[in-house]
């Protein structure tokens, strides 16, 4: 789309970024304000996703609420918009093969935890006895993880669609996109962070693990490393998209 003198300014332009940092803001002060749980481990995996869910309302705000006007005789021509244009590609693409390993670890860790009701204990046979150790991300902590990443990918999905088929700047476009992609990135690598951290110490504190052990504990201290940096990588893509705009998609 082409204009002979292009979008006027207004407040409305000027209130993207405000709505914008309104969602994490949100979130912040509702993981703070609400109990989700009295276990704060637990209430910590319900919190990361009303983190990443407010966030991705506070893209759909500014989304409503922001319209260019424009002056002047605009022309219209065909173009496809396509969502992996919008986003960063490489970013995108390590989140997706993080979220795998999110829901592997998690069958992982539902499969091989104690079978107490809730899941919370790794018991390994060792030395002619029962060895347990904890915490375990068994079913007790995956529910709300799981629960939070499909939802969250949901949300986060239709509203890339949302952005992408909205009329408009291109480089705001691509702003919105960031963000959204940003808040699916604290959804994804923050809990990975937390499962895998919490697996490599339960299985390096096992006095029978062996070289395989603190092999498996060795990997999934890396795979906690990676989604450490992911989240802070995600975190500036949320609060400061500006960043990533630059980035060859």
């Amino acid at each position: 789309m082409s204009d002979s003198l292009g979008a006027v300014k207004s407040w409305r332009s000027w209130a993207d970024a405000p709505l914008r940092w309104a969602g994490p803001v949100v979130g912040v002060g509702v993981g703070r304000g609400v109990t989700f749980s009295s276990d704060a481990d637990v209430h910590l995996l319900y919190a990361i996703p009303v983190f990443g869910l407010c966030s991705v309302a506070g893209v759909l705000l500014a989304d409503l609420v922001v319209h260019p006007r424009w002056r002047g005789v605009r022309e219209a021509v065909v173009v496809r918009r396509r969502v992996r244009d919008q986003i960063p590609r490489a970013l995108a693409g390590s989140l997706v093969v993080q979220a795998v390993f999110l829901v592997v670890l998690l069958g992982i860790a539902v499969g091989t935890a104690s079978a107490d009701g809730a899941g919370r204990a790794l018991v390994e046979s060792c030395q002619g006895g029962a060895y347990v150790t904890g915490p375990w991300p068994g079913p007790y902590y995956a529910w709300p993880v799981l629960g939070g990443l499909g939802v969250g990918s949901v949300v986060c999905g239709l509203t890339l669609r949302r952005v992408t088929a909205r009329a408009g700047e291109d480089e705001r476009r691509r702003v919105r996109a960031r963000v959204t992609v940003g808040a699916w990135g604290v959804l994804v690598a923050a809990p990975l962070f937390a499962v895998s951290s919490t697996m490599a110490v339960a299985v390096f504190s096992l006095p029978c693990g062996g070289w395989a052990g603190d092999l498996g504990a060795a990997g999934l201290a890396s795979v906690a490393f990676v989604s450490a940096m992911t989240a802070g990588w995600c975190l500036v893509a949320l609060l400061v998209p500006r960043v990533h705009i630059e980035e060859r998609p």
